[in-house]
């Protein structure tokens, strides 16, 4: 029942149940004394009847006109949540004004004391009660912060494994208090911090799931927030430029993965264009700009692959542009064909330039191969291969030519020594994709306005790099975690099949997208079916909302339907009394049939995807890599 005719109706059954309990009470008091009543009550029995009597009274009036004026949906609906939200707010206060209690056992990291009072209480209980004097001054003096906690008590676990590591963890915490086991970089919290963060479980708020009819009952009011559980699954976000994907989404999941990183859970790699608010330099261990003379480190185009042959495969799929990917085999055995007999003649990978060159069928290039492979005693072995590729060279359906072609975006002057191997003098150490066993924080910046094609080549060779090597690391102990702001050129075929693999080796992705027509038909589907989490922006296309719809499903809903009639029952007296009323309201007496059923109906519709959602909103659904799940929620993401 909507709520104005719910309160009305309440109010009303007040105002006549005060009416009925004043004179039903005086009413049964009255015949009492005329029946029953003693002829000279005494005092007592005269207060104790009327206290009966108005109880009584009472009961019966609040039974039959609280049903009638359905106190207790009021009671549900407006009184309960108020209360409940009191009582919340009251525990949440006690909770952090409490001077030896700390945070909720529930937020309790694993391995913690079973008391929030001593946070040292696990080394304590260990034995080394003797080195925790400068980390104890840190704690009195408020010099610890959350990632400190968090990779002290992440280093001893792993410490704990080797007891032989005990003495040296014990020495690191004894000299630097605080400092010690500190991440590589010597960083111990980032330049600034833009999100709600609790390191302890993992988590970064981003906002409120809203009191809505959509939300089930059980989740209005909650908090939404995002942790390893739910990124190994991988989160897809669609919605147009301004909708705050990057500023709501991107830039806090980027940075509580920085943060996870400095407490050594994590490693995260950042992609984006240069322009974009991903977060200061200062806060990332790696930055990668090509197109920057200022950029320190380079990009390996290889990934330190062992393999030359899957190496080669993942530049093939990069170089390619979408639109011709019905081409990706040949172009990858033509790549193939050219790094593996490099690689084994000359120990590396070729260099763009070299590569180009090989790609081109300059003969110069051609016979240094042949002979790099008669030094080195494998020309046998590919012979085969450098054949091949000599007869495909000039043929029009070589893709050798096209790929040289596509090579020679990456071959320009503002690119010199960014690309790893063969840079000559003024190559910049490259960063390889076989880092990711480290707790890295990697920034790659993308030159999407001086070099728009080459950009959207570099941002499929890094995310499909880092696919290949998430799912092949030795040590999956860190979560690896991708971040990438525009995914629109940055996903094909494989790295889509690869993301489902990510799901086993502690690894995830977060894409954003401002439109599925961005992506070739073929992946849109199969991408709704790799990622485990899916959000919707307002604003997005019907079409883009029909995808979001069909991977929600529907939902049974009670439906009513209403049918009216002129009533025509009663005799004389009842019909004369219809036109009666006929003729001084001007309406006619009908009759309500009323039909419920239950019927299915979509979650959320594309129409309401792409028109019904308000401006800082968004709808999320979630699963956890356990298989745990949350239906799509209305969230408001700037709460």
């Amino acid at each position: 029942m909507p709520s104005w005719p719910l309160l009305t109706r309440a109010a009303l059954n007040v105002v006549a149940g005060w009416l009925a309990y004043h004179y039903g009470a005086v009413v049964v008091l009255y015949t009492i004394r005329l029946t029953v009543w003693p002829s000279n009550p005494s005092e007592l029995q005269i207060v104790l009847v009327e206290y009966l009597v108005k109880l009584g009274v009472a009961v019966v009036v609040v039974v039959i006109f609280g049903f009638m004026g359905r106190w207790m949906e009021v009671y549900r609906r407006y009184l309960a949540p108020a209360r409940l939200r009191r009582v919340a707010e009251a525990l949440r206060t006690h909770a952090v004004t409490d001077e030896e209690g700390g945070r909720n056992e529930v937020d309790r990291p694993e391995g913690t004391s079973e008391t929030t009072s001593d946070p040292w209480g696990v080394l304590r209980a260990a034995g080394l009660e003797g080195v925790l004097g400068a980390v104890e001054e840190d704690t009195a003096a408020g010099a610890v912060s959350d990632v400190d906690y968090v990779r002290i008590h992440r280093v001893w676990r792993e410490v704990g494994a080797d007891p032989g590591l005990v003495g040296a963890f014990g020495e690191q915490v004894a000299a630097r208090g605080a400092a010690a086991c500190a991440h590589p970089s010597e960083a111990r919290d980032l330049p600034v911090r833009t999100a709600e963060h609790d390191l302890l479980v993992g988590q970064v708020r981003l906002g409120t799931a809203q009191d809505v009819p959509k939300n089930p009952a059980g989740h209005r009011g909650a908090g939404f927030a995002l942790d390893q559980e739910l990124l190994g699954t991988s989160l897809l976000a669609v919605g147009p430029a301004g909708t705050g994907k990057t500023a709501r989404l991107a830039r806090p999941v980027a940075e509580a993965l920085c943060l996870q990183a400095l407490a050594r859970t994590a490693c995260v790699v950042v992609v984006g264009a240069a322009e974009a608010e991903l977060g200061p330099d200062a806060g990332y261990d790696v930055v990668i700009a090509p197109g920057d003379p200022t950029s320190v480190y380079g990009l390996d185009l290889y990934g330190a692959a062992q393999d030359p042959d899957v190496a080669a495969a993942r530049l093939a799929d990069a170089l390619l542009p979408d639109e011709l990917a019905s081409r990706a085999e040949g172009a990858r055995m033509a790549v193939q064909q050219v790094v593996g007999p490099f690689h084994a003649g000359y120990g590396r990978y070729p260099s763009v330039r070299e590569l180009r060159a090989l790609l081109g069928g300059e003969p110069e290039g051609w016979a240094a191969l042949v002979e790099a492979l008669r030094g080195s005693g494998r020309l046998a072995a590919h012979e085969p291969d450098v054949q091949h590729r000599q007869r495909q060279h000039g043929r029009v359906d070589d893709p050798g030519s096209l790929l040289a072609d596509r090579l020679a975006l990456l071959d320009r002057p503002a690119f010199a020594g960014c690309f790893g191997p063969g840079g000559g003098p003024s190559a910049r150490p490259a960063f390889a994709m076989r880092a990711l066993e480290h707790p890295l924080r990697v920034r790659v910046k993308l030159p999407e306005r001086s070099h728009p094609e080459a950009a959207r080549m570099l941002s499929r060779l890094v995310v499909g790099q880092f696919v290949q090597a998430a799912a092949v690391r030795e040590d999956c102990s860190l979560f690896a975690g991708l971040v990438v702001d525009d995914a629109s050129a940055a996903l094909d075929s494989s790295t889509v099949q690869g993301m489902q693999r990510m799901r086993g080796a502690n690894a995830g992705a977060v894409l954003l997208l401002r439109s599925l027509v961005d992506l070739p038909e073929a992946l849109r589907a199969p991408l709704f079916g790799a990622v485990g989490c899916r959000m919707a922006f307002p604003g997005i296309a019907p079409w883009d909302g029909k995808l979001f719809s069909e991977a929600w499903g529907t939902v049974l809903v009670r439906e009513q339907a209403v049918t009216l009639a002129p009533d025509t029952s009663g005799g004389l007296l009842r019909k004369t009394g219809r036109l009666v009323r006929k003729a001084l309201s001007g309406t006619s007496a009908q009759t309500e049939s009323v039909t419920t059923r239950e019927v299915e109906r979509q979650r959320w519709s594309p129409s309401d995807l792409a028109h019904a959602l308000p401006a800082g909103h968004a709808v999320v659904s979630l699963t956890t890599v356990t298989g745990d799940q949350v239906p799509p929620l209305l969230v408001d993401l700037r709460d």
